[in-house]
């Protein structure tokens, strides 16, 4: 079935604004059942968790709801659902964690597709406690990260593999079970970063291989948290650092200070959005966000080679995503026009098309488009054939 893309349109506020908004892998804008999810839960009474008041009934709950809708949306278990401030921070608490267990002579790899926040945790860690870093390289002409890149610096010695499940700069979506056997074959932890993949893709942490997986919500029409998914057993075997009266159970033994309930009460609210996209979808929720999704991705990929045709018709524009499997993400740049200049030419026609490396530092340096970075368009659940039109459109007069 396709997507009632004007009801979505509808229940989302800030589209009142009539920008056409290509920025969703930077953060959506948020549907009015998640606004009202965050509303009501400060609305009513709020305490420290517990069973014994009424306030104290509503933080549990909520805690509760948001871990079973992110397991849901994660094919995870909600005791393995962990959340923080940002994928980041999740990043870098695991990092420092897990790096209790490595010294010299182990090795972390890492790849230059990543976004920095999958490779400057590991990358620190890894250097405080003496471990090496080893670098996986993709191919700049076609965008791929393939398994036998990661193959080719895996070792006895390696500990842990870090990697994205879709680049937040041009799409590319690795083989990860494939990578995974390989991780796995030298006994080595992967570490995913889903926080662009899991805008676009039902996400089964099991199915991918991973042993950690981290999320963003605000990336899938939700409120600015992190989420991390894993095992429960394999939290179990965890002992990060933590104040000395707080929990030793798993997963609030890996939560620092009091949770914020009412991002959590949102973040559930979006992933019943999510749910929802597909009317006709049927059975658990979990179900229905695999049709919900597979639904999306009907949506989005002909917009994506909608605009992809569109800029190579007009001529003048590189295209950098080039994999053969990627998420509805395109880099460019403009001949003669600076990409801080396109940015800011289409926001003066109501187009919003961020420029930058968007923290993808690396991938950016082995593109050859420095720090500077590219234009960067993106689609989300409320992109409309609109919206794509008037993208080009506004290209078109730049490009003349």
């Amino acid at each position: 079935m396709a997507l009632d893309v004007d009801a979505i349109r509808a229940r989302v506020p800030a589209l009142k604004s009539g920008t056409a908004r290509f920025d969703a892998p930077g953060g959506t804008q948020t549907p009015q059942p998640v606004i009202d999810a965050v509303a009501e839960a400060l609305a009513n009474p709020l305490a420290n968790r517990g069973r014994t008041t009424e306030g104290e009934r509503n933080a549990d709950d909520i805690v509760a709801q948001a871990r079973c809708a992110l397991a849901d949306l994660l094919g995870a278990d909600p005791r393995g659902i962990v959340f923080g401030r940002s994928a980041t921070q999740l990043a870098y608490d695991l990092s420092r964690t897990l790096a209790r267990t490595w010294g010299p002579g182990d090795e972390v790899v890492v790849t230059r597709l990543d976004h920095d926040s999958n490779i400057r945790p590991w990358v620190q860690a890894a250097e405080a406690v003496g471990a090496s870093v080893r670098w996986a390289d993709f191919d700049p002409a076609t965008g791929e990260l393939l398994a036998e890149h990661i193959e080719a610096v895996l070792s006895p010695r390696t500990r842990l593999v870090a990697v994205t499940a879709a680049s937040n700069l041009i799409g590319t979506v690795p083989d990860l079970p494939a990578v995974a056997r390989l991780a796995h074959g030298v006994g080595a932890l992967l570490h995913v970063d889903a926080v662009h993949y899991a805008s676009h893709a039902a996400v089964d942490l099991a199915a991918l291989g991973a042993d950690t997986l981290v999320c963003s919500p605000y990336k899938f029409l939700g409120p600015h948290l992190g989420v991390l998914a894993a095992r429960p057993e394999f939290l179990e075997g965890l002992r990060p650092d933590k104040l000395l009266p707080s929990s030793e159970a798993v997963p609030e033994r890996f939560e620092l200070g009091t949770l914020p309930y009412e991002l959590l009460a949102g973040a559930r609210a979006a992933v019943d959005f999510l749910a929802a996209l597909e009317p006709d979808a049927r059975g658990s929720r979990r179900d229905r966000l695999v049709a919900s999704f597979a639904a999306l991705e009907a949506h989005e990929e002909p917009l994506r080679e909608r605009i992809e045709r569109g800029l190579a018709d007009l001529g003048g524009i590189t295209v950098h995503s080039r994999a053969a499997r990627r998420t509805p993400t395109l880099l460019f740049t403009v001949a003669g026009l600076g990409p801080a200049e396109v940015y800011r030419q289409l926001a003066e026609r109501g187009i919003d098309a961020p420029a930058g490396s968007f923290y993808a530092l690396e991938a950016s340096r082995r593109l050859n488009l420095g720090d500077e970075g590219a234009v960067r368009v993106g689609l989300a659940p409320y992109t409309d054939a609109g919206d794509v039109d008037r993208l080009l459109t506004a290209l078109g007069a730049l490009t003349r």
